[in-house]
């Protein structure tokens, strides 16, 4: 079946086809009910617009490209909805590339978008920040936005505040009188662990109390690791009280060996979780934890990076996204004589 073009268009509508191609392409006045009419005609005989002429005519691709670690994970799936709603409301395509874990593809994925012309470039690859070649391709390339830091700098970041995401469920098992709260970390290697476990210091240096690496494990993000942290915690410092973990993947590990350990949540331990994932609601007990806006990060994702691109370019401030925590019932106050 023959494609639908702008003449067909014109001849359902009764007008010329310059007149289409000013509504259609958004470029030029045109009278209110001629306009509507146009739009009309075009949905009618399911004029489609050409993308390729549209971006030759304009200069632009109008895709977006987005390179991120595997999106089958829940939390950088948010993070994915939120560019992909947004960048549809402003009329944009999306390109997704999925990256190995250690991130060695990147280089090779920014080049293919490069090519591809895309306008702009997302990163969701926490595995690169200390990927010099990634820096320099970012730098050369399009107007680029990410959600973790960039070897080099020179790109803005849109993450949540690192400040709420530890310093928040910190106090709060400081408000119930906890004193040995222990933590289990994502990867140190990553900047935002370093940072969480940076802000866990501060609080307890603020209640007087000493940063004790006997009470800190890394849990590398997932449910294994944060399951075998916790016995490796738990046999060398049995008087911990509470549990602090830097995400709920690993939080549900966590919460499985304080059960074999035949530890009750929160009565003996209480454990506190970051990202506020679907499931920690339905475990056992409930999760206490941190609510990250994963899709609105996403959407001021695009938001910033189409305020670079107009810009020419030029580097907007970092955006931090304020989080907050939700009560739940696995957390309560230190056990008496703590």
């Amino acid at each position: 079946m023959a494609s639908v073009s702008l003449r067909d268009v014109a001849a359902r509508a009764n007008v010329s086809f310059q007149t289409v191609s000013k509504v259609l392409n958004g470029k030029g006045a045109v009278a209110p009910a001629t306009r509507q009419r146009i739009i009309e005609a075009a949905e009618e005989i399911g004029y489609i617009p050409n993308a390729l002429a549209r971006s030759l005519q304009s200069r632009s691709s109008l895709t977006l490209g987005v390179i991120t670690v595997d999106f089958s994970n829940t939390t950088p799936a948010q993070f994915l909805v939120g560019i992909e709603h947004e960048a549809r409301r402003h009329g944009l395509s999306v390109i997704l590339s999925s990256l190995e874990p250690d991130g060695s593809d990147c280089a090779r994925y920014l080049r293919v978008l490069m090519e591809r012309r895309v306008d702009g470039i997302i990163m969701n690859a926490p595995a690169t920040e200390e990927d010099e070649e990634v820096g320099r391709l970012l730098r050369a390339g399009p107007a680029c936005v990410s959600f973790h830091d960039i070897a080099g700098g020179g790109v803005p970041i849109v993450q949540p505040a690192s400040e709420g995401t530890a310093a928040l469920p910190v106090r709060h098992l400081l408000s119930l009188g906890h004193r040995r709260i222990a933590m289990v970390t994502g990867y140190q290697r990553r900047h935002s662990a370093q940072r969480r476990t940076a802000v866990y210091r501060a609080v307890l240096a603020e209640h007087g109390l000493p940063y004790d690496p006997l009470l800190v494990e890394d849990g590398g993000w997932e449910v294994e690791g944060g399951y075998a942290a916790t016995h490796r915690l738990l046999d060398r410092a049995p008087g911990i009280t509470a549990i602090y973990v830097q995400n709920d993947l690993m939080a549900v590990g966590v919460l499985n060996a304080l059960h074999e350990r035949g530890l009750s949540v929160p009565d003996d331990c209480s454990v506190v979780g970051c990202d506020d994932h679907p499931v920690v609601a339905r475990t056992i007990p409930p999760l206490t934890t941190v609510s990250v806006p994963f899709f609105d990060a996403g959407a001021a994702a695009v938001r910033l990076l189409l305020d670079r691109i107009a810009s020419g370019n030029t580097m907007p401030e970092d955006v931090f996204l304020p989080v907050s925590m939700i009560y739940r019932a696995s957390t309560a106050s230190a056990p008496s004589g703590e």
